[in-house]
């Protein structure tokens, strides 16, 4: 709706502007201060200017009133203009505020935790977060390709084989067993030694040139496990790709480093010139033993990202990888490549209460709170949502109880609650969409407008959520456009009045954006409540 708008009035006064939402609703649908801007080309005062430009509207048909308010410019959207979009989206639901292929290509990377456990909680925002950002993405015509980078190289998969066989031998064979400082946890590795000693018998266990190769069948069941706890929360990924297969590249990868100067030896290790492109001090990329580092898997992997040709790249990273970004950036324009096509989410850390008390660590993984559990507790689409009410760059704080409530304290509740409601209203009335869909809106009452103006907010709520990242406006819209169905419910009559189908026929928009709107955040809209 609004960039149909923006476009009318850029076609009528030639010229391209700044279109805004006036708080109150009562002073017009939008508002425009480009008298502003052209006061001093055209040397006149911008009340003036306004009262001329507003003039130009007198016989548009998308307009009920156009008028300057003290260099303003105001629009408020005729009834026939408002109608005509409402048939258009009810008659093509499926393709509600969709827009046209963008011819853009982004490659987004999200949750890429070690393949060592199951995903906590902590995963599962980073993990909703991308989801999101692709479903809408991709319903705004951006072609978006998804990706799991595994992390399965470098010491954190010597201590994945070790865990294993440590768990064997505690809790398998009953042995006093010596623990090092660092290792990993869980009934879950109980259940991976046991399949580890029924592929390759009880002797593997104790024979440490094998823990490699015990890490590697280890990490591809628990990426099974992983996979399907991403699936109960209908996230699935277009690739997966392992940093174990990437080290294959690093000669090459590191001759374009080297024809570039940005490396230099030092100490018998390797370092990369990242002070040169912002870092605070260069890092080593390859170790005095020869295995290249972390950071040089995360070289290989974004030189590769480059290679395939994108137009944009998205990472989401949890937030204790800040000091990354600019040493992966730093590689990035080494290579000869356009480091500010790489932008880089941050995740912050989530705190789970229930009943106003912390949420008990699951005994499965050890000492974090598995995402599993929460999904089963709640279900997936409350953790959608939940997790999506804050922009992820700021730290999430919500109690599991609060979920269970049956009132507006329960965001998700409040908003299928409204969805509902206006199935039933329909089934109260034995209508059905067929019926109501060739009202007009020639006498529909100002509550109605107003309605219907904020049910085909939806398309720029998209467009403004995706460009900033931000799924919390959807959220924010959702729950606002619930609470003004809820209003009108309860301030109109509408089964039996005179303007009973009129006002169907509004709530039918208003249905279609919450369920639009909950279908891009991964949530089904309940019909039944």
């Amino acid at each position: 709706m609004q960039n149909l708008v923006k476009k009318n009035i850029e076609d009528i006064l030639e010229t391209s502007l700044v279109l805004e939402k006036p708080k109150d609703i009562s002073l017009g649908h939008y508002a425009t201060p480009v008298a502003f801007s052209l006061a001093k080309e055209l040397r006149k005062s911008p009340m003036i200017i306004a009262e001329e430009l507003a003039a130009k509207f007198k016989d548009s048909d998308m307009f009920e009133k156009v008028e300057a308010v003290k260099g303003f410019i105001n629009f408020k959207l005729s009834n026939s203009f408002l109608e005509s979009l409402v048939n258009d989206a009810l008659s093509s639901s499926s393709n509600y505020c969709k827009e046209e292929d963008k011819n853009k290509k982004i490659l987004l990377e999200y949750v890429s935790a070690n393949p060592t456990g199951p995903l906590h909680i902590g995963h599962a925002r980073g993990a909703i977060q991308g989801d999101a950002i692709a479903r809408v993405g991709r319903h705004l015509g951006f072609d978006i390709t998804t990706e799991y980078y595994i992390n399965d190289a470098g010491s954190q998969m010597d201590m994945l084989g070790l865990s294993v066989c440590l768990a064997a031998k505690e809790f398998i064979f009953n042995e006093d067993v010596v623990y090092p400082e660092s290792y990993y946890r869980g009934d879950y590795l109980i259940d991976i030694a046991k399949t580890v000693i029924e592929k390759f018998g009880k002797d593997v266990i104790y024979d440490e040139s094998k823990h490699k190769e015990i890490a590697f069948f280890a990490k591809d069941l628990v990426m099974d496990i992983i996979v399907k706890d991403l699936g109960d929360l209908k996230i699935t990924f277009d690739n997966f790709v392992s940093e174990n297969s990437l080290y294959s590249s690093w000669d090459e990868t590191r001759s374009v480093l080297e024809k570039n100067d940005s490396l230099y030896t030092k100490d018998d290790k390797v370092w990369i010139r990242s002070t040169q492109i912002g870092d605070d001090v260069d890092r080593v990329v390859v170790r005095d033993n020869g295995i290249p580092t972390y950071l040089a898997g995360d070289i290989i992997y974004h030189k590769n990202k480059y290679d395939r040709a994108f137009d944009e790249y998205i990472n989401i990273w949890g937030a204790d990888h800040h000091g990354y970004i600019t040493r992966v950036k730093a590689a990035i324009e080494f290579l000869g490549n356009d480091s500010s096509k790489l932008e880089i989410l941050l995740s912050q850390m989530v705190s789970l209460l229930k009943g106003g008390e912390p949420y008990k660590m699951s005994k499965r993984a050890g000492n974090v709170i598995l995402m599993s559990d929460i999904t089963e507790e709640i279900g997936s689409d409350a953790l959608r949502f939940v997790f999506l009410t804050k922009k992820s760059d700021t730290h999430l704080e919500f109690d599991l109880d609060r979920l269970t409530n049956q009132d507006s304290s329960n965001p998700i509740f409040y908003i299928n609650y409204a969805h509902a409601r206006i199935n039933q209203v329909f089934k109260k009335a034995e209508l059905s969409f067929d019926d109501i869909k060739n009202e007009k809106f020639d006498t529909l009452n100002q509550d109605g407008l107003n309605l219907i103006y904020e049910s085909l907010l939806l398309g720029s709520i998209l467009n403004e959520a995706f460009a900033k990242r931000d799924m919390q406006k959807i959220t924010d819209y959702l729950y606002s456009l619930a609470s003004s169905i809820h209003r009108f419910y309860n301030e109109h009559k509408i089964v039996g009045s005179d303007e009973q189908n009129m006002y169907l026929k509004v709530l039918s928009i208003s249905s279609l954006s919450i369920r639009t709107g909950l279908d891009l955040l991964g949530i089904k809209a309940k019909e039944v409540m």
